[in-house]
């Protein structure tokens, strides 16, 4: 029987490996209380499974007690025979317990997608893969599950992930797609249908900023979450122009609707005729505005390898954007049409920049590419831009 202790400040890891029976339960047991008496700041402890084959019921008086010590008390990465003994005995009713989760490989998969925070794959003309990037951990897996199914009640089209899954040392969730492309295939397969595209692409955001978040519901603020995102990426500007991203940002009137916050062209998948939504790990409520200028920053001015994260030629990129605006604003008055479209443009000046939240594993070409443009699209239009600001409440909703 093997027992190691990993402790990070006041998060502690406790892994068990082989097979904790009437033999071994007595030592183990010692072993993790000279461990637990020498770490009294401990307030989170995480009991990974991952490798025992078999627990006793001396075994499971050691985990009770270990639940009843800590009130952040879990058990991750359980083998199918040992969750079978716990699930039997109403453990998995007592404390939380967490099934290991299966091997899943893409090799020779299709590639449809990549983004800040993973990669998406085809398996299958029925099923795809979202592959997270290394360092993504469970709760934030979690967290796009819990978004993904709050969206689909309010009345967002989104799939539902039916599975968890590790790609080697990743985390995945696959959906179920039936023989759904993504926007940008299908207008770089058939560029000549790009306006009816743009018609479907406009519509899709009416649909999101029509639905209201209730108070009650676990979708955070869109705003708050960006004004975050901006102190994250002071280690990349200056003080000077982290300050300017966040005047700007606190400019955005409040509102309380529906934002995607990543809907570029290879986020909306096309099932039969309908344009469904899947990559939910930034969906947040607050005012339209922010969720257009998200969109922009990634149609329009995307800092990065254009083809590869959108999925066409940044031309014909625009192409969809440029229409699909024009249809989203479309009966306003063309004064207050320019106005919206300076408004969303400003903001998308931001979210070039404070993406970089997303990772800390971007690579340091792309921190820098984003340090060298900053001046460009931020700094030189100071004035401007802070101008701009000021027609943000002239947007009601």
């Amino acid at each position: 029987m093997i027992v190691e202790f990993k402790k990070d400040n006041d998060n502690a890891t406790l892994i068990l490996a082989g097979r904790l029976d009437t033999a071994t339960s007595h030592q183990v047991s010692a072993d993790i209380e000279g461990f637990l008496t020498n770490a009294p700041d401990i307030s989170r402890l995480t009991c990974d499974l991952g490798q025992l084959e078999y627990i006793s019921s001396s075994g499971l008086r050691i985990l009770l007690k270990l639940a009843k010590r800590y009130k952040d008390f879990r058990v991750v990465e359980v083998q199918p025979r040992v969750y079978d003994v716990l699930n039997t005995t109403g453990f998995t009713k007592i404390m939380h317990v967490e099934r290991a989760l299966r091997q899943f490989s893409v090799e020779g998969c299709e590639v449809i997608g990549v983004g800040g925070v993973g990669t998406v794959y085809r398996i299958d003309g029925d099923t795809i893969i979202k592959v997270f990037r290394e360092g993504t951990t469970i709760d934030e897996v979690r967290r796009e599950i819990t978004m993904s199914k709050e969206a689909f009640i309010m009345g967002m089209p989104t799939a539902i992930s039916f599975d968890v899954v590790r790609v080697g040392s990743q985390y995945g969730l696959v959906y179920e797609l039936l023989q759904a492309e993504t926007l940008s295939t299908c207008i770089k397969r058939e560029p000549a249908r790009v306006d009816e595209f743009a018609r479907k692409y406009a519509d899709l955001f009416h649909q999101l900023h029509d639905i209201e978040v209730p108070n009650d519901s676990s979708v955070p603020s869109a705003k708050e979450r960006d004004q975050q995102q901006i102190r994250h990426v002071r280690r990349y500007f200056p003080q000077k122009s982290v300050d300017l991203m966040l005047r700007i940002t606190d400019a955005i009137p409040d509102a309380s609707r529906l934002l995607h916050l990543d809907l570029q062209a290879k986020n909306a998948m096309v099932q039969d005729g309908q344009l469904m939504l899947i990559d939910m790990g930034e969906v947040g409520y607050g005012h339209p505005m922010l969720d257009l200028g998200h969109a922009y920053s990634a149609m329009v001015t995307l800092v990065g390898d254009y083809d590869a994260i959108i999925g066409m030629p940044r031309e014909l990129g625009i192409s969809l954007w440029n229409r699909a605006i024009d249809y989203y604003l479309e009966g306003l008055p063309s004064d207050v049409v320019k106005q919206r479209k300076a408004q969303i443009e400003v903001i998308s000046c931001v979210r070039n920049f404070s993406w970089l939240a997303l990772s800390d594993s971007f690579p340091e070409s792309v921190i820098n590419e984003c340090k060298r443009l900053f001046d460009e699209r931020v700094g030189c239009r100071e004035d401007y831009m802070l101008d701009v600001c000021k027609s943000f409440s002239d947007w009601t909703l």
